[in-house]
């Protein structure tokens, strides 16, 4: 069997470099799981993308989901909000038991009702 050149080595760079390659785009697709939101009486802590943030329920004046938004939101003292990416509207039915219990437990923190 005569064996011809095709133009196409691969060393083991080349296939560590696949590997490593392979690794960053695990990494970049496991980047969007990092959202969370974690509340308890003491206040909400919201992890988004780029880093996570406690707030105290004094400073949120309202857990709102504005119509056509794609995620929940904390609305802050001096029109400020942060977005809660963990609570997306395409996840429907999910989104809305969220936000109720996101909602109940700033109410049993004592902190006044909103609407939103």
């Amino acid at each position: 069997m005569l064996r011809t050149h095709t133009g196409a080595y691969f060393t083991l760079s080349d296939q560590l470099a696949m590997i490593g390659i392979g690794l960053f785009l695990a990494a970049g697709a496991l980047w969007f799981t990092r959202p969370r939101v974690r509340a308890d009486a003491d206040g909400v802590e919201v992890r988004n993308l780029l880093g996570a943030r406690h707030f105290p329920w004094t400073e949120v004046e309202q857990v709102s989901f504005p119509d056509g938004s794609p995620w929940a939101r904390l609305e802050l003292p001096h029109d400020e909000y942060v977005p809660v990416v963990a609570i997306q509207a395409i996840d429907g039915e999910h989104a809305v038991t969220a936000m109720r219990e996101l909602r109940r437990i700033r109410r049993e923190a004592g902190t006044p009702a909103e609407h939103g």
